[in-house]
């Protein structure tokens, strides 16, 4: 993912609400959101050049996203980020002790942002900051730099969030999907100065990307409720215009 908003334990009918863009080259293989036959009871897409995902659930409670940390360095013989969503979701560990382990070889990744846990116990960590974080209540947004850094993009997330919330409409979740596809770029003295230069700065600086060979690929939100009934549904794009497919999955927590 590139971008990731989400309201935690701050809405009296869901723990959490999360709505999410994976930017991606359009010539990488990827899969649709489904269930994993190799990982019973897991919900995501996948990577098909390194196996991983960039967000998932399982049908116990466990969650994680990530999204890439940008800066301008030459990748040598780094692991894919990719695994560490994967590894979590297929163990049993806690997030603390999971991230406590991440932390110890986060010189074998990239920069990256990685959220995991639960419900009732979410965690934040990147290998550019190197500290473990308990995400507090609230309405939370990261994009490729640290979690709540002001990025424009990071603000209009979290200005939809907060909105559709303070809307009430019973279609939550079509009125994230729909936001998410805002292509509005920054005005140049907003946009950060992470290594790319101006030009492609601004190429990335929407919630919705579209670029000639790099772009948003899909949409993602996912309600958590009090009840522990959960609604994923991943909308994908057909390289980079909005035209799309939805899938959605729904089912209660250990049921």
């Amino acid at each position: 993912m590139c971008l990731i908003n989400f309201a935690y334990k701050s809405h009296d009918q869901y723990d959490l609400i999360l709505a999410a863009n994976r930017d991606e080259f359009f010539i990488r293989p990827t899969a649709k959101a489904d269930y994993w036959k190799e990982v019973p009871g897991l919900i995501a897409g996948k990577d098909l050049e390194q196996g991983g995902t960039w967000l998932g659930v399982t049908t116990e409670g466990r969650f994680a996203a990530l999204t890439n940390y940008r800066e301008v360095r030459e990748k040598k013989d780094e692991k894919s980020r990719g695994e560490l969503v994967l590894n979590f979701l297929k163990s049993d560990s806690s997030a603390r002790d999971f991230l406590n382990r991440v932390r110890d070889r986060r010189a074998d990744y990239l920069g990256f942002n990685l959220l995991c846990g639960t419900v009732d116990d979410l965690f934040y960590y990147s290998n550019r900051q190197d500290t473990i974080k308990k995400i507090e209540p609230g309405i939370h947004s990261v994009s490729n730099a640290f979690l709540n850094t002001s990025w424009p993009k990071v603000e209009r997330g979290r200005t939809l969030v907060e909105k559709t919330l303070q809307n009430e409409k019973e279609d939550i979740i079509g009125e994230l999907l729909d936001g998410l596809t805002n292509d509005e770029k920054a005005e140049e003295q907003l946009l950060p100065e992470t290594g790319v230069g101006i030009e492609l700065e601004k190429q990335l600086s929407p919630m919705f990307i579209n670029m000639e060979t790099y772009g948003t690929r899909c949409s993602t939100v996912i309600t958590i409720s009090k009840s522990k009934q959960v609604t994923f549904c991943e909308r994908t794009y057909v390289q980079g215009q909005k035209t799309f497919e939805d899938q959605v999955f729904l089912f209660r927590i250990g049921k």
